[in-house]
């Protein structure tokens, strides 16, 4: 008979929940979900030094076996952002190409990051903050957090000098396709920014 130490019980049930907990979040896990649980994050360092897993950011680390969602990573590692503008609308598929290594992200004023230096940021009052936020997935499958589309064609509109026109062009018309638009929200959305007049004026332009 093999007698197990209680402290060599504890390490492998503590490497199984490790595992279960990425089995359920596609092979992701973060320090902070170890310390809510009242793990050591000593178990992570194990599990890095025998290849099981790669850290990629801050806190967050990967199934060694699964290659890197950098949105949903950026997303963990920056819970502040939110996608917006021609990234969001990349997640709705109305953008005309994927974004490469520099993600349109809203935060609020008072935000703050060193990891937000080779993004497109754009800031705004707590009160438009959380206005049209919604949970989208990833080409990879994960969740994030983005803007709704009305949120974005409104926001890209108001921010067309930092856009490239084109693909603010594409995106309206495109928009203007899909059957499941809503115009009255975007009508709303528009009134609330003080930019109703410039929207309905630049949809009716792009109204085919």
């Amino acid at each position: 008979m093999v007698f197990i130490s209680e402290e060599d019980f504890i390490k492998e049930s503590n490497f199984e929940i490790i595992k279960k907990l990425m089995e359920c979040n596609n092979g992701y896990i973060t320090t902070k979900q170890l310390e809510n649980l009242g793990i050591s994050r000593n178990y992570l360092s194990i599990m890095k030094q025998k290849d099981i897993i790669e850290k990629v950011a801050k806190g967050v680390y990967i199934d060694s076996k699964k290659i890197e969602d950098v949105y949903y990573v950026f997303g963990m590692s920056t819970p502040k952002i939110i996608y917006s503008h021609m990234t969001a609308l990349y997640f709705h598929n109305l953008s005309i190409k994927a974004p490469n290594d520099s993600f349109d992200v809203t935060v609020t004023k008072k935000y703050n990051s060193q990891k937000l230096k080779k993004h497109n940021v754009f800031y705004v009052d707590e009160e438009y903050y959380n206005v049209g936020v919604v949970e989208l997935e990833t080409p990879q499958g994960n969740k994030i957090k983005a803007y709704d589309i009305e949120r974005c064609i409104c926001d890209i509109i108001r921010s067309k000098k930092r856009m490239d026109m084109e693909h603010v062009k594409y995106s309206i018309k495109e928009y203007l396709r899909r059957k499941d638009n809503n115009l009255i929200k975007l009508s709303k959305y528009a009134d609330m920014f003080g930019i109703k007049e410039e929207v309905m004026d630049f949809v009716s332009m792009m109204y085919e």
